[in-house]
């Protein structure tokens, strides 16, 4: 079997590193030419809070590509899904499959261009940053799972679970969807974290209340959509629910959270480095934008949500500058806004 990773960022460089490393067929594609060309020459080297360790891989641009492509393992930003995918629709083999190695709810936009039974979920939350051409950044373990839309257990799962097991534990749930929207809530405050300079840490244990509530209006949505929310690593979504929260749990669950988030090397978000280092477009739009137009088909109004994906556009076309007035302002709407 052949494994052909779009995007070897963050994600999908650190596992596939790990995967060539144990002797799997392993292939890299990626649109950034710079990182296409280190690679070639010096390697893939992931620097690691446990290890740092190189290795030399296939790489190419997208045009450059090599079919055929038994499993495409997609691992580009949310917003990148659609192109990143139809570039490489001629040289799928027949009976191939997508993976969703994204944030976000991409496996519904892969379902749109490959079908359903093409399409297989995964639910990715460990830290690591692309820092420059062939290096990436791995700073600490976290969570992997896999699971076919429709929650059955078939071969490909368990090839694939067994080929990305290289990298660390995986784990198959039948409830893909439970950990995407699961993830979904957490994003929402990782978002906000990412408008002011400072850790994941500091901005959710500063602003606790807020940062609940971000959640709540999110697992509003998935409840509504019949999804059962299930809990990963050091957060659980259901000390977050809109109904029945008990003040003294949630306290409990921040503690778990913070004390989780400051045991790793990485300290800020993925969103905090689109905006403050790489100064591109985030994936607010296709992340919590997406799941406050879901929420508006059910009737939803989820002003925090919607507040936050106005302040992300301002933070990417230069409109205001990451502060912590920023999150006073968010605030200042959740107390205005009728309490739960």
């Amino acid at each position: 079997m052949r494994w052909t990773i779009v995007g070897a960022g963050a994600i999908g460089g650190t596992l596939g590193a790990y995967m060539v490393r144990a002797g799997e067929d392993v292939v890299f594609v990626d649109a950034d030419r710079d990182h296409v060309a280190a690679m070639r020459a010096h390697g893939l080297t992931i620097r690691g809070y446990a290890e740092t360790f190189t290795v030399p891989v296939r790489a190419y641009t997208p045009e450059e590509a090599p079919g055929p492509i038994d499993a495409l393992l997609l691992a580009v930003k949310a917003q990148h899904t659609e192109p990143a995918v139809r570039a490489l629709l001629d040289r799928m083999a027949p009976g191939s499959y997508v993976v969703s190695l994204q944030n976000g709810l991409c496996e519904d936009v892969l379902r749109d261009i490959v079908g359903a039974e093409r399409t297989v979920g995964a639910f990715v939350n460990f830290s690591a940053d692309y820092l420059e051409p062939g290096l990436v950044h791995y700073g600490s373990q976290g969570a992997l799972y896999l699971g076919e839309l429709d929650g059955r257990t078939t071969p490909r799962l368990l090839a694939l679970e067994e080929a990305l097991s290289h990298w660390g534990p995986v784990r198959l749930t039948d409830n893909i969807w439970g950990y995407l929207w699961g993830k979904m809530g957490y994003a929402n405050m990782l978002f906000a974290t990412a408008t002011v300079d400072a850790t994941m840490a500091d901005a959710i244990d500063r602003h606790r209340p807020l940062m609940a509530e971000l959640a709540a209006e999110i697992y509003d949505v998935a409840e509504r959509e019949g999804v059962r929310v299930e809990g990963f690593d050091a957060f659980d979504p259901r000390f977050f629910h809109p109904r029945g929260r008990d003040p003294r749990e949630v306290e409990a669950a921040f503690d778990r959270l913070t004390a989780w988030q400051r045991t790793s090397e990485k300290t800020k978000s993925g969103i905090w480095r689109d905006l403050a280092v790489r100064r591109r477009p985030t994936e607010v739009d296709v992340q919590i934008g997406r799941a406050a137009a879901i929420g508006a088909r059910h009737g939803l109004p989820m002003p925090l949500t919607r507040r936050l994906v106005d302040i992300i556009h301002d933070l990417e076309q230069g409109r205001r500058a990451m502060s912590w007035d920023n999150l006073a302002e968010l605030d200042r709407l959740r107390r205005e806004g009728s309490p739960r």
